[in-house]
């Protein structure tokens, strides 16, 4: 869309000056609207200040994905696909988190989230099927985390029954969301804080038994990508067996990151000083990738074998917890006791936080569906600290699904949950790169590229190579049925429901409203929310470090 400053709108403007109705008014949009509806329902804060965004981007979402689902990957399909498909699937992560960047930092806008930007750069059906799938995923993975916290507190001999702490970890998940937006920011900050703690000391461990400082002084180096071997065939001998392998393991790996970059995006109308801590947690989030995903995976495949009794046992039982983890394996065959207690601490801290971040995110999502008239209004209401809390309770309420823990088991429903939500978030991320691209677009068109608060290398190219990826990803998730005597309903449900859900979402909307197939450039607004993001810039004040604490304080948070 062009600068409404230049066409004049279409509206009567009554004798205001150009820059006036430029602010008034955005196509047939009358801003003075939503400010009585921001007066009538309330509104978010910015409550969440620069070192609870960094903290989220480094650590809020690291789950049982890394923790405890590598290790079925490792037995499947050997350590080389393993620690391939995380340098896979970090890379994409990677152009998906700078590509929310550069969107999240132009107009950083109450509301903020990928349908959002899709309505906004691309056309409204596809926002809504992108909304609410965002929305059912989210609140999905809230239920996993949930079961897999419980599972994880298993670990540990009690007769406490898994309803009750299933109560209790979901409880405690939406109480630090319903109330004040920094209560969650704080309690991520300090969640996310341990597990990154733990990591580097997982990480730590790994290395030493790497070059023999264990116990038993036996140094491991590579010896279990020579023996068993660096590659488990799958479904077929050699080299084909070999690349289906890899492919496994790509398609699996995907669960460990599904839609954590969109945290950032989720909390940018909400966060202090958003044009400068955005991009920083957006440049930060390489870090993350390559320390936590690549390193951690590289340490899993050289401190325990493939074909090991214990992890296979770990993973046969079914139980889901630090029994399954191939760090725990690993340390045990060292001969380091009781560290696996730790680690099944750590395990539970990073499936109650990662569950406290998705009930956040997807409360949020169905928020921002809300403002932009995609879901009842009613879901716009906040409370005096600026909580969606209709929002909260309703993403919860979805999130009751976990209880089906109680009777199927807490290891098959988990499983239900990472098939469902690893192709919805395939499907999200490949919509989130066509908005991208459409955005860019328009940017070029309206001469504003320049003018980025927030800027990538290689775009848009690495953009296409992340969005072809991903569709083959998304048509290939369940290839593994397709092979004879593989096949099952349930496993193909599981692989492909999202994808036929998502189309009807889409068509259906496009039919009730008849929408254009997409915005043309020239009508895509690009000027929305700049001048306050604009003016909160100018405002900014960054802190000066008085000494090389703080430097160093600053420079993490």
């Amino acid at each position: 869309m062009s600068d409404p400053s230049k066409t004049g709108g279409e509206k009567s403007t009554g004798g205001l000056h150009d820059t006036e109705i430029a602010d008034k008014y955005v196509g047939d949009v009358d801003l003075d609207d939503a400010s009585s509806d921001n007066a009538k329902y309330g509104s978010t804060q910015r409550g969440l200040k620069s070192r609870h965004i960094q903290l989220i981007a480094l650590g809020g979402c690291i789950g049982t994905g890394l923790f405890v689902g590598t290790g079925a990957t490792l037995s499947t399909t050997g350590p080389a696909p393993l620690w391939l498909s995380f340098v896979v699937i970090s890379g994409i992560v990677w152009v998906v988190m700078q590509c929310l960047g550069e969107l999240s930092a132009w107009v950083p806008v109450e509301g903020s989230s990928v349908p959002l930007y899709v309505k906004r750069y691309v056309e409204p059906s596809l926002a809504f099927a992108a909304g609410w799938n965002y929305w059912y995923a989210y609140a999905m993975l809230v239920a996993s985390e949930v079961s897999a916290a419980a599972v994880v507190i298993d670990y540990w001999p009690n007769p406490v029954p898994v309803a009750v702490w299933l109560t209790i970890v979901l409880a405690v998940i939406v109480m630090l969301n319903i109330f004040i937006v920094s209560w969650y920011g704080e309690s991520e900050f300090w969640f996310a804080s341990v597990k990154i703690l733990g990591i580097i000391g997982l990480i730590f461990v790994g290395i030493v038994l790497f070059f023999g400082g264990g116990p038993n002084k036996d140094r491991l180096g590579f010896r279990y990508w020579q023996r068993p071997g660096a590659f488990i065939p799958f479904a077929a001998p050699g080299n084909t067996g070999k690349f289906l392998a890899f492919w496994t393991a790509l398609v699996r790996s995907g669960f460990a990151f599904i839609l954590s970059p969109e945290l950032i995006v989720l909390a940018a109308g909400e966060t202090e000083a958003p044009r400068r801590n955005i991009p920083k947690a957006a440049k930060r989030f390489v870090y993350r990738l390559m320390f936590f995903y690549i390193i951690g995976t590289l340490v899993i495949t050289v401190i325990v074998a493939s074909d090991d009794d214990l992890l296979l046992q770990g993973i046969s039982s079914g139980k889901g917890n630090a029994g399954a983890s191939p760090f725990v394996v690993g340390i045990k065959r060292a001969g380091i006791r009781a560290l696996d207690h730790v680690i099944n601490g750590v395990i539970l801290t990073s499936a109650w936080s990662a569950g406290n971040s998705f009930l956040f995110a997807g409360s949020r999502s169905l928020y921002s569906l809300a403002l932009s008239g995609q879901a009842p209004r009613i879901f716009r209401t906040c409370n005096k600290h600026g909580v969606p809390y209709y929002c909260v309770g309703v993403t919860s309420l979805m999130a009751c699904l976990v209880y089906l823990s109680v009777s199927s088991g807490s290891a098959t429903v988990f499983q239900w949950f990472v098939n469902l939500t690893t192709i919805s978030g395939y499907i999200a991320w490949i919509i989130l790169l066509i908005t991208y691209l459409r955005f860019r677009r328009a940017l070029e068109f309206n001469g504003l590229l320049d003018q980025r608060p927030y800027r990538v290398p290689g775009q848009p190219y690495v953009t296409y190579v992340a969005l072809s990826v991903l569709v083959i990803l998304t048509l290939t998730n369940g290839f593994q049925v397709f092979f004879p005597g593989k096949f099952t309903v349930s496993s193909f449900l599981a692989a492909y429901i999202t994808l036929p859900i998502v189309i009807v979402l889409y068509v259906g909307h496009k039919i009730w409203f008849r929408t254009p197939l997409y915005t043309r450039v020239d009508k895509i607004d690009v000027y929305t929310g700049k001048e306050e993001a604009d003016r909160l810039e100018a405002l900014d004040v960054p802190p000066v470090a008085k000494n090389w604490l703080q430097k160093v304080w600053f420079w993490i948070a």
